[in-house]
């Protein structure tokens, strides 16, 4: 328990992800930020509705790419640290 209790706190150093989130991230076997930053966040995604077994807002999908790019980048850009600056591009 130690080790989920660590990967949360380590989580919510993600802009974007709270306390309900990171909970969510260690239910789903991640087990701190060199194990997000080998994810996918649509996997992840995929896993969340299929473990709440419920429709998840798109913008959690958006949490998680925006989460992975914080995990596996040394020094993110400020702007790409917004969830929404990772929302799906629409064509027009």
């Amino acid at each position: 328990m130690r080790v989920a209790g660590s990967a949360r706190k380590e989580f919510q150093r993600i802009p974007g992800v709270g306390p309900k989130l990171a909970a969510k991230l260690v239910e789903l076997g991640v087990q701190g930020l060199d194990d997000l930053a080998g994810r996918s966040p649509e996997t992840l995604y995929r896993e969340l509705v299929d473990l709440l077994q419920a429709p998840i807002d798109r913008c959690v999908l958006y949490v998680f790419r925006c989460a992975v790019y914080f995990a596996k980048t040394p020094n993110p850009d400020a702007e790409k640290l917004k969830w929404w600056a990772w929302k799906d591009k629409t064509v027009t």
